[in-house]
C-alpha cells in the first residue's frame, strides 16, 4: 500500500509539473516576443534553457546520489514555483524586462533538471523492477497529455487574459507539486552513496565515477550511445519540420499545429503498448523493433508529399520514440546501482542533450541542399541505432535484479 501511495504522489507531482511546462512552452516565448522584436533574443530563450540543462546535468547527478531524493523533488518544485511567482509580480508591477525573463527561466531550467533527475532515480524504490515499464508508461502518457494537449492551449488562453497570469499559474502548479511530493518516502541512509558521507571528494570526481561506470557497462553504455545517436536522428528532421510542412506538405500554421497534435496521439499509444511489448518480446527486441519503426517512419516521411500520410508516419515515429524512451529508461533504472543512478543518469543526459544540439545544427545545414535530406539522414541514423542495439544489448536484461552497490572494477 505504501508503494502505491508513493507512486501516486510521484505521478501527481509529474502531472502538475508537466502542465506547468506546457504553459511555459507557449507563454514564455509570447512574453519574450512582447518585450523584443529581435528573433535572436526570442529564440535565445530556448537556447539558454538547453544550455543550462546541459551544463547542470553532471553536478545535479552527483547531488541526486548524495542527498535524499524526496527532499530534492520537494525543494526544486517549491523553489521554481517561488521563482515564477516572483517573476509574475515583476510583470504585474511593470518592472520586468528581458533580462529578468532570462534569469527566471535559467533558474527554472536548473531546478527542472534537479526535479526530473531525482524523480527518475526514486521511481525504482516505489514500484519495483518488474513494474518499471508500466510506471514509466503511465508517467509518459501524463506528460504527453499535459505538454502537448492541455498545457499549450491553456498557456495561450491565459496569456491572452494578462501577461502575468501564465507565470502565476506556473508558480502555483510547481508549488503544489512540491507539496504533494512530501508524500514520497524518504531515502534510507544506508542507500546513500558512500561518497555522500565524505566531504573530501569534489563534485567533479564523483561525476567521473558515473561516467566511468557508464563506459564500462556494455548494456547501459550501449543505451547511452543509442540515445545520443537517436537524439541526432530526432533533431535532424524536427529542427526543420515547420519548413518541411510548409514547402513539402503545403500546410499553413494551423495545419502544422494539427500535424503535431495528431502525431502526439502516437506517443499516447506507445505509452500504453511499451510494457506489453516488453513482456512479450523482451527489452532487447522491443528496443530494436521500435528503432526499426523509427527508421521506416522517417524514410517514408522523406518520400511523401501527402499531409495525411505524413501525419500517420509522424504518429508512428512518436510511437517509436516513446516506446524506446520507456524501455531504455526502465533498463537503466533496473541495471544501475541505486547509489549511482543520479550520476549515470547525468552522464547519459549529457550525451542525449549534446545529440540534440548536433542534430539541430546538422538539420539546418542539410536542409540548405534539400528539405528531404535531414529526414532521410535521420532514418539512416536510426538504422545504425538498430545495429548498435543488436550488438550491445545482450544478456539477461529482464531478470528484475538490480545491483545493490557500485562496482569498482567491472561494470558488467
Amino acid at each position: 500500500m505504501a508503494i502505491g501511495r508513493g507512486f501516486n504522489a510521484l505521478w501527481s507531482t509529474s502531472a502538475l509539473s508537466n502542465l506547468a511546462d506546457g504553459l511555459a512552452f507557449v507563454s514564455m516565448p509570447l512574453l519574450a516576443a512582447s518585450m523584443t522584436d529581435d528573433p535572436r533574443l526570442v529564440a535565445g530563450l530556448a537556447t539558454l534553457y538547453a544550455v543550462i540543462r546541459l551544463v547542470a546535468a553532471l553536478p545535479i547527478g552527483v547531488w541526486v546520489d548524495r542527498f535524499d531524493r524526496r527532499t530534492l523533488i520537494v525543494a526544486a518544485n517549491i523553489l521554481r514555483g517561488g521563482a515564477l511567482a516572483g517573476f509574475a509580480l515583476t510583470i504585474q508591477f511593470g518592472v520586468s524586462s528581458l533580462i529578468v525573463l532570462y534569469s527566471a527561466m535559467a533558474v527554472v531550467a536548473a531546478l527542472e533538471s534537479v526535479a526530473d533527475s531525482a524523480a527518475i532515480a526514486i521511481l525504482p524504490s516505489l514500484v519495483g523492477t518488474q513494474r518499471l515499464e508500466s510506471a514509466n508508461g503511465r508517467i509518459a502518457a501524463t506528460q504527453l497529455i499535459a505538454d502537448e494537449f492541455a498545457g499549450p492551449p491553456l498557456g495561450g488562453f491565459l496569456f491572452a487574459l494578462a501577461a502575468s497570469v501564465p507565470a502565476f499559474a506556473m508558480g502555483g502548479l510547481w508549488a503544489l507539486a512540491g507539496v504533494i511530493a512530501l508524500a514520497l518516502p524518504t531515502r534510507s541512509p544506508s542507500t546513500l552513496s558512500a561518497d555522500a558521507h565524505s566531504s573530501r571528494r569534489s563534485v567533479f570526481a564523483e561525476a567521473v565515477d558515473g561516467i566511468a561506470w557508464l563506459r564500462r557497462h556494455h548494456v547501459v553504455g550501449g543505451l547511452a550511445v543509442i540515445g545520443a545517436l537517436a537524439s541526432i536522428g530526432y533533431m535532424l528532421p524536427f529542427s526543420i519540420l515547420v519548413l518541411f510542412a510548409r514547402e513539402r506538405l503545403g500546410l499553413n500554421g494551423t495545419g502544422y499545429g494539427l500535424l503535431l497534435a495528431f502525431s502526439a496521439l502516437g506517443g499516447l499509444l506507445g505509452s500504453m503498448l511499451a510494457s506489453r511489448l516488453r513482456a512479450r518480446l523482451g527489452s532487447r527486441w522491443t528496443i530494436v523493433a521500435s528503432l526499426i519503426l523509427g527508421a521506416v517512419a522517417l524514410g517514408g516521411l522523406a518520400l511523401t508529399q501527402n499531409p495525411i500520410v505524413a501525419g500517420l508516419l509522424l504518429a508512428l515515429y512518436i510511437l517509436h520514440a516513446v516506446v524506446w524512451n520507456i524501455c531504455s529508461l526502465s533498463l537503466r533504472q533496473r541495471l544501475v546501482p541505486d547509489d549511482l543512478l543520479g550520476r549515470v543518469g547525468g552522464a547519459t543526459r549529457v550525451l542525449g542533450l549534446s545529440g540534440l544540439a548536433v542534430g539541430s545544427a546538422l538539420g539546418g545545414i542539410l536542409a540548405d541542399f534539400d528539405l528531404r535530406i535531414p529526414t532521410a539522414a535521420g532514418g539512416v541514423l536510426f538504422l545504425a541505432c538498430c545495429f548498435v542495439a543488436v550488438i550491445m544489448l545482450r544478456g539477461e536484461l529482464d531478470l528484475g535484479i538490480r545491483p545493490t552497490s557500485a562496482p569498482r572494477e567491472s561494470g558488467d
